[in-house]
């Protein structure tokens, strides 16, 4: 048999090569690209985190430090007067790794401590002067994009920059780890759906997805549960509420005979939550009594 006659060796297109071969459809303008990684997904090219981070990447270029900044009233900040044993406490208890230092108001920013620099105190003995252990800090204005505060970040190694407004006054604060969680973390993933669509939905599985704005009384209305609204309005409040903390992607909780997964979450709040009914526990007979 001549080379020929016989059978060629068929080739797997990698998902790489798929991708490309949509990506040749020229697309007009940035909403044809969007669509066409989402039919990409659709088609199994990409999957949910790769189509996530990629939407992510293209949506920090539109936005503005302002959108994203922890507000002036929710800094947490060291004064400098004040004492050491003071502080400590506070810096363990918010687990930052890095505190504005102020004078007398949020407006005069001295610098910035880094947790870690206190270990150099306790581990050697040294005397304590909380403004030689001032890093500089970097100020910002609200309107600086987030792709070019990204790069700035990099470049410069600097991890947090202080946001102020136009009349010099400080605005906010802004980490690296706000930025990036623009890309990988409250962004778009399998669950997610359009801000059109209901706050309520439910999914194939007989599962909710919810969004954390949705008001409790809307959910008990939409799902039949009986959740009190009288110390939360929302959903995010409720569940917030019920981990003690901030919850992050993928952790889940159960109360009230509902299971509650965290869909999309940021440091500062939950934006949507996937709610799941557990089976009724019956006791088995004989032991009621």
């Amino acid at each position: 048999m001549d080379e020929a006659s016989q059978p060629s060796t068929s080739h797997k297109p990698s998902w790489l090569e798929r991708l490309t071969h949509f990506l040749l459809r020229e697309p007009e303008d940035r909403g044809e690209l969007v669509d066409i990684l989402h039919s990409a997904f659709e088609r199994h090219l990409l999957d949910a985190d790769a189509l996530a981070m990629i939407e992510g990447v293209l949506n920090v270029g539109d936005m503005q430090v302002r959108d994203i900044m922890v507000p002036r009233s929710q800094m947490d900040v060291i004064d400098i007067a004040t004492p050491l044993d003071e502080f400590v406490p506070f810096v363990i208890e918010t687990a930052h790794s890095r505190f504005p230092v102020i004078d007398g108001g949020k407006d005069n920013v001295l610098g910035v401590l880094l947790a870690k620099d206190l270990l150099r105190y306790y581990a050697l003995d040294e005397e304590f002067d909380l403004r030689d252990m001032l890093r500089p800090a970097v100020f910002i204005p609200e309107s600086k994009r987030l792709n070019v505060l990204l790069k700035d970040f990099r470049n410069n190694r600097n991890h947090m920059a202080i946001v102020v407004d136009e009349y010099g006054g400080v605005a906010g604060l802004v980490t690296i780890e706000d930025v990036m969680e623009q890309i990988v973390g409250d962004i778009e993933d399998e669950y997610d759906y359009d801000e059109s669509e209901d706050n309520v939905v439910l999914d194939r599985k007989g599962h909710w997805r919810v969004k954390g704005l949705t008001e409790i009384g809307d959910l008990n209305e939409a799902i039949g549960t009986g959740f009190s609204d009288e110390e939360f309005d929302t959903v995010a409040g409720l569940v917030t509420s019920k981990f003690g903390h901030v919850p992050k992607r993928g952790e889940t909780i159960a109360f009230d005979g509902y299971r509650f997964q965290i869909v999309r979450a940021d440091s500062r709040r939950v934006h949507s939550v996937l709610i799941e009914k557990l089976p009724e526990i019956t006791a088995p007979i004989g032991e009621e009594d």
